[in-house]
């Protein structure tokens, strides 16, 4: 469809599926805040501005409250959720209408195992890897629409899972080979990207020279990279140096996820860091996403816990009437050392309080910075950023603390991160675009989950619409599912919404 120009102050008489009236806009752009109202037609933005000459077969009243493009979280692992949890409600409260699946190295397909390594389990068990082809999961997915648009890498750990007889060494040519077929197979099926999470074990085995080869297979499909860094401490600047390398020689846009700098002898480098960051995107096309808290969560690691000040168990599947509580108090009620500990739970996951709060500010603050959930929609006892991330931003961050204006908040969650990940027609309030869009209280909206109740909506989200369709609204799912897989493909082809 032909994109409307904006309007105001219209007196000639349109017709609209939907308008917004009287809200508070923040078009996603980082431009100020406006009055106006919003008409929407079928799944797209079809005027902006003062629709009084306007009609509608409903109307919203926003009642002074902002209304802003859906947030899009850039790090999620939602890959099963898609399928098990269509409502998406983790997400929907906060506000964001798309989801980036398949981050660190970790997507459903293409594998099929009825027993996958750490850290494939933290988005299911081998029930759930069933899709030989990504081609599969994409045509899962789209017979069964969620309530929220998704765009999904393809996990560099699921490859070397699926091509590799043992995962503690190097690859072999013929291993690369069959996994650079693979990530071609998974971007000509929808793919945006490849992942990594060489963090990891079974992906640490992998030298620099695997990641570029693999990472190959992208830069004639347009994909990009994206990865879970091999270190967060000591050796930082050498991994984002990694990083750098690996976008460089494979000739593709790169993005590292959940920037941080973790252990108490690492607190302030992110001077460091963000210095680096910054001199690398003068030569290369480079992003970064983070979350609002100073605690990460992943599978349970020794080597983490060491790190850490203190550590939540999240799951167990040796103990799962553990899941919530202080390791450090499981250690004394079991008896034994941390290490004995640690070895009984397995497998198993855990929150690690490991960063300083001047480090997450200053990465929050830096203006290239996406914010991203890195929630874990299957742990029993979450981090409460799967529920917490984007209304944290917005009212913990942006109004009480005052660390950029609301403005600069609603970009980091929305255009900032369209541009990244090409997400076409997503991100922005404008005619044309499509009515992804969330109303919320500037003054009411908050993260209300906690590391203790992690599981729990954000207060002053009012309205959450999805392709012109409410999916949360009054404190609950609509159960409206008219999410869209957005493929690597349709959105290189696209022009404007349908």
């Amino acid at each position: 469809m032909a994109k409307p120009a904006e309007v105001r102050g219209s007196s000639s008489r349109q017709h609209a599926d939907r308008i917004i009236r009287n809200a508070v806009i923040i078009d996603g752009t980082g431009a100020p805040r406006r009055p106006g109202d919003i008409a929407i037609l079928g799944a797209s933005i079809t005027g902006l501005g003062q629709l009084d000459g306007w009609t509608a077969d409903e109307e919203i009243d926003a009642a002074g409250r902002v209304a802003s493009p859906g947030f899009i979280d850039p790090h999620t692992h939602d890959d099963r959720l898609l399928l098990s949890g269509p409502e998406m409600a983790a997400k929907a409260s906060q506000g964001v209408t798309t989801v980036v699946v398949g981050n660190c190295g970790v997507s459903l397909a293409p594998l099929v195992s009825s027993s996958v390594p750490p850290p494939l389990d933290l988005i299911g068990d081998g029930s759930w890897y069933r899709f030989s082809r990504f081609a599969d999961y994409v045509e899962e997915v789209s017979a069964k629409p969620a309530a929220l648009n998704a765009a999904c890498l393809v996990g560099h750990t699921t490859l070397r899972v699926a091509t590799m007889d043992r995962l503690d060494r190097p690859a072999r040519p013929a291993e690369i080979a069959r996994m650079q077929a693979l990530a071609a197979e998974s971007l000509d099926a929808g793919a945006i990207g490849l992942s990594t999470g060489l963090y990891y074990a079974p992906a640490i085995a992998a030298p620099t020279e695997e990641v570029i080869a693999v990472a190959e297979a992208l830069e004639p499909r347009g994909g990009l990279y994206v990865t879970h860094m091999r270190n967060e401490a000591e050796h930082v600047l050498d991994s984002l140096d990694e990083t750098f390398r690996i976008g460089r020689e494979a000739k593709v846009p790169a993005v590292i996820s959940h920037h941080k700098v973790i252990g108490m002898s690492c607190h302030g480098r992110t001077r460091e860091t963000l210095a680096r960051i910054d001199a690398a995107m003068k030569v290369q096309s480079l992003g970064l996403d983070c979350y609002p808290y100073v605690a990460s969560s992943t599978v349970l690691r020794l080597e983490a816990v060491k790190l850490a000040s203190k550590v939540l168990i999240t799951w167990s599947k040796a103990r799962p009437d553990l899941a919530g509580q202080e390791l450090a108090a499981i250690v004394e009620t079991l008896g034994g050392s941390v290490e004995d500990v640690v070895a009984q739970l397995q497998p198993a996951g855990a929150i690690y309080f490991t960063m300083s709060e001047d480090d997450v500010r200053r990465v929050l603050a830096y203006p290239h910075t996406m914010i991203g959930s890195d929630g874990l929609p299957h742990d029993s006892h979450p981090h409460p950023r799967l529920w917490g991330t984007f209304p944290r931003v917005l009212g913990h961050y942006a109004r009480d603390v005052g660390l950029f204006p609301l403005e600069e908040a609603v970009r980091k969650m929305t255009s900032l991160t369209a541009r990244r990940f090409g997400l076409k027609g997503r991100g922005v309030l404008a005619p044309g675009a499509y009515a992804d869009i969330t109303i919320f209280d500037p003054e009411m909206v908050i993260d209300t989950a906690s590391f203790e109740k992690p599981a729990t909506p954000a207060a002053g989200i009012a309205l959450v619409m999805v392709n012109g369709s409410p999916v949360w609204q009054d404190g609950a799912s609509t159960g409206a599912r008219p999410g869209r897989l957005l493929k690597r493909q349709d959105l290189q082809a696209e022009s404007a919404p349908s």
